[in-house]
């Protein structure tokens, strides 16, 4: 994932099917390239490249 569509899901709250390994997530801030996400298995949260999350 790139930056710009980050931000668009942070600011409009969509509602996207968002991934970090395989592992579905909600983006809850970003910064700079970062962002921090939450699991939707309720494990622990985590900043990550944004890179590396997917659609």
């Amino acid at each position: 994932m790139n930056y710009k569509r980050a931000s668009e899901i942070v600011s409009h709250r969509e509602i996207c099917d968002v991934y970090y390994e395989k592992k579905p997530v909600w983006i809850q801030e970003i910064q700079n390239n970062t962002a921090k996400i939450g699991f939707l298995d309720g494990s622990i949260e985590q900043n990550v490249k944004i890179e590396d999350l997917y659609e």
